[in-house]
């Protein structure tokens, strides 16, 4: 039996599977269960988070041959052939590639028909918004007063290039990212399923590159399982996602804390030799920046890796550097594909947070202070709170003398 992946194979053919979009799912169930049905949905929202599953799954809901219902038997013809993409009575459009208004008449010529198999024709069009305006134009007047036999399914990633006439006649559902914590839990039951080998901390690194979308976690997973010969570990991971050890980051940081431009580019040379991505080491320095401004602002907060060198940085970085530094960074990032190459680019970006070093950090790093511990205990002192007590009283006879003296004490003790 040839290979199936794990994105198609764990496609979620019950509402109950779907994560993390409670709202869309409690309303589609609702209208299912009270018989409340739209003749046009549109779900909108990123990639990778379930928009075509949904659509199938209602197509599923909406023609199981047992009835109407939010829990569909998966067991008669109809549910096996949409489980399989073979049902005839769902028309999958991918409006990407059909966008000429030809296009859309020739699919609008068979609703007239009724429905082959199924109890309702389903026309599913993904990236919706990609169609011509001509193509919108023929489509309203079907969308908005279909036959009682149709019903239109409607996706998009981006629902502000759609008409506001093509809004009007859909109903409308939002799907978001998924939270990283129930992306690893996802991840987690699978890989128990399928009985494969995993560290959680590989999980983590996974599914913060997929960024919200199943689709790309599942795909990842797929890669890492290979990589691995059938098992994750985090080890693997880094090195299959290009991702560096935080410990040199730790290091340009500090050498931008100091200024010491010598070693900050020993420490690019040494990222360089051992073929490091220069753009996910930008991202893993803004995610260190990001790290410690919060430990900065919120300093019992909790930090699962590395605590210690970011309390550190936390001490030695001023607040108004720490952002600065992010500014600087996104910048970079930003310019990095027009550098003549990612090492150049990143190099620029550190140099021109050296450049940019606001005056008011250098009194610092004064003679008395230029070893970085001792810094670390001076600022730990300067972040005392002042003791009030040691404040000498001001007597009755300095408030009221006349002298120019008595006003020059009050005004020191002030």
């Amino acid at each position: 039996m040839s290979y199936q992946i794990l994105a198609r194979k764990w496609r979620p053919k019950r509402f109950r599977e779907i994560i993390g979009q409670i709202f869309v799912v409690r309303a589609l169930v609702n209208a299912l269960n009270q018989k409340h049905l739209h003749h046009a949905y549109l779900f909108t929202g990123p990639s990778g988070v379930g928009k075509t599953t949904l659509g199938r799954l209602l197509a599923k809901c909406l023609n199981c041959e047992k009835e109407i219902s939010a829990n569909p038997c998966n067991v008669c013809d109809n549910c096996k052939e949409i489980n399989s993409g073979r049902f005839l009575d769902l028309f999958e459009v991918d409006a990407a590639s059909r966008t000429k208004v030809e296009d859309i008449r020739e699919l609008l010529d068979s609703v007239q028909y009724t429905p082959t198999k199924g109890r309702f024709k389903v026309y599913l069009i993904d990236e919706v918004h990609m169609l011509s305006g001509h193509s919108f134009n023929a489509l309203l007047k079907t969308l908005e007063e279909p036959p009682n036999h149709v019903k239109f399914i409607l996706a998009t990633t981006d629902y502000r290039k759609l008409p506001i006439t093509v809004l009007s006649r859909c109903l409308q559902f939002h799907l978001i990212r998924l939270l990283p914590e129930q992306m690893t839990v996802h991840c987690q039951k699978i890989l128990q399923k399928e009985n494969i080998e995993f560290e959680k901390s590989a999980l983590d690194l996974l599914v913060r590159a997929a960024n919200g979308n199943v689709r790309d976690a599942l795909s990842l997973l797929d890669q890492s399982i290979t990589y691995g010969n059938g098992k994750i570990f985090t080890k693997d991971v880094k090195n299959m996602l290009g991702i560096i050890e935080s410990n040199p980051l730790f290091d340009i940081l500090e050498a931008l804390a100091w200024k010491q431009g010598n070693v900050l580019l020993q420490q690019i040379n040494t990222l360089a030799q051992k073929g490091i991505d220069f753009s996910n080491a930008l991202v893993e320095l803004l995610a260190l920046l990001h790290q410690i401004a919060i430990i900065q602002v919120v300093p019992d907060v909790h930090v699962e890796h590395n605590h210690k060198r970011l309390r550190q940085l936390a001490n030695l970085l001023h607040c108004e550097d720490v952002q600065l530094f992010y500014q600087i960074a996104l910048l970079g990032q930003r310019d990095l594909p027009f550098s003549p190459n990612s090492q150049i680019g990143f190099e620029m970006t550190l140099l021109r947070m050296l450049a940019f070093y606001p005056e008011s950090s250098k009194h610092l790093r004064k003679s008395k202070h230029n070893d970085p511990k001792d810094y670390l205990n001076y600022q730990k002192k300067q972040n005392q709170p002042p003791n009030l007590e040691e404040k000498r009283e001001i007597t009755t006879e300095e408030i009221l003398s006349p002298s120019e003296g008595g006003r020059t004490k009050i005004l020191n003790n002030q």
